[in-house]
């Protein structure tokens, strides 16, 4: 109840303040281009309390999640009076800047706050910045069928030349299914390949059944109870092998369990030089939907560090580039159907990780996903759906490209199927959530 409990608030706190910034974006814009602003409200339903200022009510409201701005005349279907403070009777270009102000608040504030996370604590996967060199592949995945092996390593995927792994595992992930040219170097040779990955887990992106090559196999967390802990394995532990083979990584672990399944298994570990030898015996357990034995730890070695202001913002512009691209592609994707509705994550997902991101130590992790929050509603507003501020960007185009208002009947029959449109979407993103949370249920979406 704990765990559940901090997911509430935490995904409360953060999509409250991310929409609160969406709608200062709007409501800042509005009052310097003149608009009237009528309330400006933080939370939803019956007025609590507040005052107000000029012309606009400052409020605050019983549901206390995101807000919004209320301009005088921003609905197309109200009657117009020409009050030249009304939303309408300003210029096209007045009424682009006040809708483009709250994603674009957004997306900035991604990147500020990633950037003063990067001062403070830049941390990473340490295998992210290594080249794509394979430490195992799994039988028969797409990898083992193309005949990728061990050392392999990616020199070129979907055209991105000499890939890390943080460049290769975006690519796999977004392309499910779908053909990616690759090219190995394999003994000095270069081998020219093409492999499909296979749509995997409760969200269904690409695998293609590779491991990266982890140089220094550290136990980097333990679950508490879990089989590992209780036979006395510890944090900084370096695998070496289990029944005396040899496991270069985690993905090669869970690979020998389950051959091995409940058997107990003898895991050697090297702990300050000394070797050390544990009788564990796996369990099954289910993880979101993907149930396999385990014994309880994860090796996730990590680099930290902070960055300069200069070297934080830079990176902070490249990972919030990189996010957008990714996301953008991830819509293309789901249009083409080359990708399943799975990937979304709703608000449960978000809660979710939003509880696990507040579980953590400290609270970069946390911040970060803030940042990406921020990012992906701010994109996501950017849509051209009607309704959305993406859709009010694309009428005024098009008005600009006819040089005459849209009637208000046409007006009125494009936000009447964009909200439907809204309506069923939010429906298919929560089932999705409550699906991945359910496997029987996840069965039989396709």
């Amino acid at each position: 109840m704990t765990g559940f409990l901090t997911a509430v608030l935490a995904v409360g706190v953060i999509l409250g303040f991310m929409i609160l910034i969406h709608e200062f974006g709007h409501y800042a814009v509005a009052k310097l281009l003149g608009v009237r602003v009528e309330v400006f409200s933080i939370g939803f339903g019956k007025r609590l309390l507040g005052f107000r200022r000029g012309d606009t009510d400052y409020r605050i409201a019983a549901i206390p999640l995101g807000g919004y701005v209320k301009m005088s005349g921003e609905n197309p279907m109200d009657a117009r009076s020409g009050d030249p403070g009304e939303f309408l009777s300003h210029p096209r270009w007045h009424r682009f800047l006040i809708a483009i102000a709250g994603p674009a608040m957004n997306i900035i504030f991604a990147v500020a706050l990633l950037t003063c996370v990067y001062m403070v604590r830049y941390e990473y996967p340490a295998v992210l910045d290594e080249p794509a060199v394979i430490g195992w592949v799994l039988q028969d995945t797409p990898a083992a069928k193309a005949g990728i092996q061990a050392g392999d390593r990616i020199v070129r995927i979907d055209g991105i030349e000499n890939p890390t792994w943080e460049q290769v595992i975006p690519r796999e992930a977004l392309n499910p299914n779908q053909s990616l040219d690759i090219t190995i170097e394999r003994a000095g040779q270069k081998l020219q390949l093409k492999i499909a990955p296979e749509p995997y887990g409760p969200n269904q992106m690409g695998s293609a059944g590779w491991s990266p090559r982890e140089p220094n196999f550290i136990i980097t967390d333990l679950e508490p109870g879990m089989p590992a802990e209780q036979a006395g394995m510890k944090l900084g532990d370096q695998m070496v092998s289990v029944d005396g083979q040899p496991i270069p990584g985690i993905e090669a672990m869970i690979d020998s369990l389950k051959r091995t399944k409940d058997k107990p298994v003898q895991i050697t570990v090297l702990r300050n030089g000394q070797t050390l030898n544990f009788n564990v015996r796996p369990i099954l357990s289910d993880i979101r939907g993907d149930e396999r034995y385990r014994v309880g730890f994860a090796s996730a070695p990590m680099k930290v560090s902070s960055l300069s202001l200069p070297e934080a913002f830079r990176r902070s512009l490249e990972q919030n580039k990189q996010g957008s691209l990714l996301i953008l592609e991830l819509v293309q994707k789901m249009v083409q159907h080359k990708i399943s509705i799975r990937s979304i994550e709703g608000p449960i997902g978000i809660g979710r990780a939003a509880g696990q991101a507040a579980s953590k130590k400290g609270w970069t992790p946390l911040l970060e996903l803030t940042a990406g929050i921020s990012l992906n509603l701010g994109i996501f507003n950017l849509l051209p759906i009607p309704i959305m501020d993406g859709g009010v960007i694309l009428l005024l185009f098009v008005e600009s490209l006819i040089r005459r208002d849209i009637s208000l009947k046409i007006k009125e029959r494009i936000y009447q199927a964009a909200f439907v449109f809204l309506v069923l979407f939010a429906v298919m993103v929560i089932y999705n959530d409550v699906a991945k949370m359910l496997p029987g249920l996840m069965q039989r979406m396709p």
